[in-house]
């Protein structure tokens, strides 16, 4: 009993002494103490500091430096480093994967932050960012007939428009899920390409909002970008009702009805 009591009281202070460590190095680097490439205390004062053992330290240390918060480097000590987002967009993926119904849930938080970032974009966006929009519409012309390179050059076309916001975190954040929202690009140009009056919708409106956020007329880009998100429902639906009518027609259900209904004959 007393070695399991032990065993639990490892994990609860080696769990607390994790928390202490982040929490340190949150602190420090909000408070302007500690900047990119700064180096952290040597592995005695610091565990003298914030009241852990040494292993537990370097646990934490390998920890951060897995996430890319800190590089540690022997004979040098620990420098504090930016992480990189494809990290976070990795953590994310499997976390969000595990729970029912993620795609629509990523649309949700990506509708939010595209709307944010658009009426950013009409006050901050620079000539490098139309020029980036322009090659990404551009992209959408050439691809138009080709559902996953399409889907591609759509998803970045939207990525760049985020980018033309100018705010970190929100690049961060649909950085963060740009993956699974890569996927959901795929997935919905494929089931919307046969769509008729899909390739002139998905030009056209593309062309409006980049034109819109080139005239800096937050109000209109906005409206567009509600519209985008609304028609583009509407053509999924469609292609929805087109595929469930597609399949009704098709040899098979009709084989499958003429065995349901001799299974039926014989029941009777």
């Amino acid at each position: 009993m007393g070695g399991f009591v032990s065993i639990v009281r490892e994990k609860t202070e080696a769990k607390g002494g994790y928390a202490s460590v982040v929490a340190y190095l949150r602190e420090q680097l909000l408070s302007g103490e500690l900047k990119t490439g700064d180096c952290l205390l040597p592995e005695r004062e610091l565990s003298a500091r914030l009241g852990v053992s040494r292993q537990v330290l370097r646990e934490a240390l390998r920890a951060l430096a897995m996430i890319g918060a800190v590089e540690i480097r022997h004979g040098v000590g620990t420098i504090v480093s930016r992480p990189d987002v494809s990290t976070l967009g990795e953590f994310f993926t499997f976390a969000l994967a595990q729970q029912s119904e993620v795609i629509d849930d990523i649309m949700e938080a990506r509708v939010a932050i595209e709307h944010h970032a658009i009426r950013l974009a009409c006050r901050r966006a620079g000539q490098a960012d139309f020029d980036r929009l322009a090659e990404r519409l551009y992209d959408i012309v050439e691809t138009i007939r080709d559902p996953e390179a399409g889907g591609r050059a759509d998803f970045r076309f939207h990525e760049a428009l985020v980018q033309a916001g100018g705010s970190p975190t929100l690049i961060s954040l649909y950085s963060s899920i740009a993956s699974l929202m890569m996927r959901s690009h795929l997935d919905r140009r494929e089931q919307i390409i046969q769509v008729e009056g899909i390739e002139e919708f998905l030009i056209d409106h593309h062309r409006k909002i980049f034109e819109a956020i080139a005239a800096r007329d937050a109000g209109v880009a906005d409206e567009l970008l509600t519209r985008h998100f609304e028609i583009g429902a509407d053509f999924r639906r469609k292609a929805g009702f087109r595929n469930v009518a597609a399949n009704l027609q098709s040899p098979a259900s009709g084989t499958r009805n003429t065995q349901g209904e001799q299974n039926a004959d014989r029941d009777r």
